[in-house]
């Protein structure tokens, strides 16, 4: 059920965690690996007797050129809705997903409106919101902390992903399949990890340096200044505690797979694939708790010719369309396919699936590649939310529900204790969660 903001929220014990992850090894011959979480290795009763708050996850998917409405959106409402072209492949996982029609962030701007998926603040007009136009993954990043090797993780298949910022505006890179592969596989070498080490000590002394000036500055000032100062010297704070919880995880084994490591696909439905089972193994490795990932095409995809913002202006030409419902179909297809791996395995934190507290959204800030930002194409599935219809939301002026509501829901769900996200005006009625 639905929590109010106001009672108390807590992860999972991080000390009790921490010690699965980083005790827990395969050694032998002088290396040790490290192994993902088993039920076996934790102790009695730990899900049912740990905070009593589940651990989540969250996984946001897009692309740049939105979709083709028609082959996306149901025409009816409710629960007994018939299945468009576009989200056949999700048929089978039809109790655990929900579409909502007639959600946005009542932007206009076209491409521009692109970055403003996971925070419904286009970069241009940042400045005018007390967190800027963070991300809602970089947002649950934040509250995650160090509890995983990566707090989160930035994905691309085939195009450029543009939807994480940090609370200064800050884009995030996103890594390809075979970066993805090394971040959670492949071991740093001695020299890497000393280089890291040197980095994590050299930003810690100049930060000790800082805050010990800070101080005798401090004393000088009056109290205006003072004022302004002690804000400061909090940031810094922060910032030095940020850079002290990187360091544990330098020394510590990452997971061992069996997977070769990838190299990107000439086809993106077969990049798409591998970029989804790695993807499966962060959440099952607990390695990051948050993805987002960003695809597109590549000219020869399904015997097409052509590209992505090409077809996207389709003018109604059947080819085109055509097009747009093979390529959108595919992006559909491997969320259903990771949505398949992430049901298929146990979760020893929780209890259930991987996926019952693993939320996955599909989503497009801009809306159309006619360049319309109304109406976004927005899926949620898992996360223990009350899933499984097609939600129409009102669609008159003046009584329209903004997106942010949906991501607000969807922080809340990740055990964030806040009322406000983006331009939310509150949650999104009728969307509970366990």
């Amino acid at each position: 059920m639905q929590k109010s903001v106001m009672q108390k929220s807590v992860m999972q014990k991080p000390v009790m965690q921490k010690s699965v992850m980083r005790r827990t090894f395969l050694r032998g011959a002088g290396v040790a690996i490290a192994l993902p979480i088993f039920e076996s290795m934790l102790p009695r009763g730990y899900a049912a007797t740990a905070s009593g708050k589940p651990v989540k996850r969250m996984i946001c998917l897009s692309n740049n050129y939105g979709v083709y409405q028609k082959a996306f959106f149901p025409e009816k409402e409710g629960r007994n809705y018939d299945l468009p072209p576009t989200l056949q492949p999700l048929k089978r996982h039809r109790r655990d997903f929900t579409i909502f029609s007639n959600l946005d962030h009542g932007l206009t701007g076209g491409h521009a409106c692109v970055p403003t998926l996971l925070n419904g603040i286009r970069p241009d007009m940042a400045s005018g919101f007390p967190e800027g136009n963070i991300s809602v993954d970089q947002k649950a990043a934040q509250f995650v902390g160090a509890a995983t090797r990566y707090a989160s993780l930035t994905l691309k298949v085939k195009e450029s992903n543009q939807t994480s910022f940090t609370r200064t505006g800050v884009q995030v890179p996103a890594i390809d399949v075979t970066g993805m592969y090394r971040k959670l596989f492949a071991e740093d070498s001695a020299e890497s990890k000393e280089q890291e080490n040197l980095r994590l000590k050299r930003h810690s002394s100049i930060l000790d340096t800082v805050l010990d000036r800070a101080e005798e500055v401090h004393r000088k000032l009056g109290k205006q200044d003072q004022q302004k100062l002690a804000e400061y010297l909090h940031s810094v704070r922060s910032l030095e505690k940020k850079i002290e919880q990187q360091r544990p995880w330098l020394d510590q084994s990452k997971p061992l797979t069996e997977m070769d490591e990838p190299r990107p696909a000439r086809q993106t439905a077969a990049e798409m694939k591998i970029m989804m089972e790695l993807m499966a193994l962060a959440i099952e490795t607990d390695s990051t708790r948050i993805m987002t990932l960003a695809s597109g095409f590549a000219n020869g995809d399904f015997g097409l010719q052509g590209g992505y913002h090409g077809f996207s202006h389709h003018g109604e030409v059947p080819e085109k369309t055509a097009a747009l419902k093979l390529i959108e179909g595919n992006q559909i297809t491997q969320m259903a396919y990771l949505m398949d791996l992430l049901k298929a395995k146990q979760d020893p934190l929780n209890g259930g699936t991987l996926l019952d507290h693993t939320m996955i959204l599909f989503g497009c800030g801009m809306a159309t590649g006619t360049h319309s930002c109304k109406n976004m194409p927005l899926v949620l599935a898992g996360g223990s939310f009350k899933l499984g219809e097609h939600r129409v939301m009102p669609a008159a002026a003046g009584q329209r529900v903004k997106a942010c509501n949906l991501l607000l829901s969807m922080l809340q769900n990740f055990g964030l204790e806040i009322d406000r996200f983006g331009t939310s005006t509150g949650t999104l009625t009728g969307l509970g969660w366990s």
